[in-house]
């Protein structure tokens, strides 16, 4: 009679030594069937998913934050150089709303519910809101909100690591958007 073990040992032999790469389709069929109401959450989600909505909705406060804090600075901004700078605001406006479009609907795969509670926002966003009087103070603040976003997706992206990668590559891609966004504020400061 074969044991467990041996049976395991002749499957590394049948694979080249390696242990079978998938489950096999049987036992993937019936996983598949069992809490389908989850939809995109399985069984062998590698993480709290609890914990996870709590720090995506964290990192959509911080988007619609900055969404509102870039909108109302291309409304305000005044000067000879304006303008420019208020598109650019407007730009980044928009690509920050995407960005919160794209965590919010991460949230509901996962099983939770995107926070869009105005009262809440503020609490709960790693960047502050805070309006400025002249232009370069805006470049200033909307840098380090910026910043902050960068440090926070770093941290996010090495919490989600290879538990998540489907989390973990939507992060790497807000996160890329962000730099490209500091470098350009960066640059009108210079």
């Amino acid at each position: 009679m074969r044991t467990a073990h041996t049976a395991q040992l002749k499957r590394r032999e049948d694979t080249g030594g390696d242990p079978p790469f998938l489950t096999d389709v049987k036992t993937l069929r019936a996983q598949a069937r069992r809490h389908i109401e989850a939809g995109a959450l399985t069984g062998n989600y590698g993480l709290d998913a609890e914990a996870a909505v709590r720090l995506l909705n964290d990192a959509l406060a911080t988007e619609l934050v900055c969404t509102l804090r870039y909108r109302q600075n291309a409304f305000v901004a005044r000067g000879i150089n304006a303008e420019p700078i208020a598109q650019e605001f407007m730009a980044h406006s928009s690509e920050e709303l995407a960005h919160a479009d794209l965590l919010a609907r991460r949230v509901v795969q996962l099983g939770g519910k995107p926070e869009f509670d105005p009262e809440r926002l503020t609490g709960r966003s790693h960047a502050e809101y805070r309006t400025c009087e002249t232009l370069e103070a805006m470049i200033r603040e909307n840098l380090v909100a910026e910043r902050i976003a960068i440090e926070s997706y770093r941290e996010m992206i090495r919490y989600f690591g290879d538990q998540d990668p489907t989390t973990r590559a939507l992060l790497e891609g807000i996160l890329a958007m962000e730099e490209t966004h500091a470098d350009e504020l960066a640059d009108l400061l210079s």
